[in-house]
């Protein structure tokens, strides 16, 4: 059994078993990747992978164990290579971060800046997902480090540390009359054509169930990943817009008014998590420790304002 067999079984289910873009993602030709998955076949004497005719349709049951299996075999030899390139190059490689939009526009770029003083030849790679795909990258090592709020708490495979907390606030054009009102309350905004984060992203399950606790629905008109995406359709007049308060910028958004609104909705959590069977770098172990201190201080000073 040699690595490059299982590095083609990882590729094919990957690529949901298209041949030729596992191949491409490993640089080979096809016949190569259906080669070294025909031998790992034969060595261990069951097939892996369900085929009607010449089309791969996904692993067996066995095939399925075997992949989980792989993964880790991989992840290992990854380590040792770790170990090695940290001994003789502690501050060269590439650092890939999986990330969603908000962190990847309003925390991440002042971070990666202090961080690239220190380590200027490492090469940072931001891979954006929903926080379940960001969950897969970790697992199949497609990046190093993922930092979202949903999805990445309770994963037995996953060591994840909590980095800062943060709320939502409502905007809408300065004129918009609610703007004014005090206190808000979610019936008001209840009432109200709402924009927001689409599910499974920045804590909309937590917003949904505030509004269900109450007996109510919001009237949400558009949804999206993107809090950028969320204030171009408030300001197209879609409805009010409720963000990631750390998304708001004073200056970028002087148009647009802002409300807090943690009076209304749980604290969310953001987190940064990686594979329990990672080997982390030293410039990894310096970015994790970097976001952890400077996520939360700068966090801090966007939520102090109103």
């Amino acid at each position: 059994m040699e690595l490059r067999q299982l590095r083609s079984l990882i590729a094919l289910v990957e690529a949901d078993f298209n041949v030729s873009r596992a191949a491409d993602r490993l640089s080979l030709v096809q016949p190569a990747v259906s080669q070294h998955l025909k031998l790992l076949e034969e060595e261990l004497g069951i097939p892996l992978v369900q085929c009607h005719g010449k089309r791969l349709l996904g692993l067996t049951p066995a095939g399925d164990e075997v992949a989980r299996h792989a993964h880790a075999t991989l992840a290992g030899a990854a380590n040792i290579l770790a170990i090695g390139q940290d001994r003789r190059e502690e501050s060269r490689g590439v650092l890939r971060i999986g990330t969603t939009h908000t962190q990847a526009r309003y925390v991440l770029p002042l971070l990666i800046r202090r961080f690239r003083e220190p380590f200027p030849e490492v090469e940072i790679q931001l891979h954006q997902g929903t926080p379940s795909q960001l969950v897969a990258m970790v697992l199949r090592d497609a990046v190093d480090l993922a930092i979202c709020t949903e999805a990445i708490g309770n994963h037995p495979d996953l060591i994840s540390s909590p980095c800062y907390r943060w709320n939502r606030c409502l905007i809408a054009p300065r004129n918009h009359p609610l703007l004014a009102v005090r206190p808000i309350s979610l019936e008001l905004l209840g009432d109200q054509p709402l924009v927001t984060y689409v599910q499974g992203f920045t804590g909309r399950g937590h917003f949904s169930d505030a509004f269900a606790r109450e007996g109510l629905k919001p009237r949400v008109t558009v949804s999206a990943a993107d809090a950028d995406v969320i204030k171009t359709y408030v300001r197209e007049g879609f409805g009010m817009g409720i963000i990631a308060d750390l998304a708001y910028d004073p200056q970028l958004d002087a148009d647009l008014g802002r409300r807090d609104l943690s009076h209304l909705f749980p604290w969310e959590v953001t987190r940064m998590a990686q594979a329990r069977s990672k080997y982390p770098r030293a410039f990894q172990r310096a970015f994790m420790d970097l976001f952890q201190g400077e996520a939360t201080r700068l966090v801090r000073e966007r939520q102090g304002r109103e």
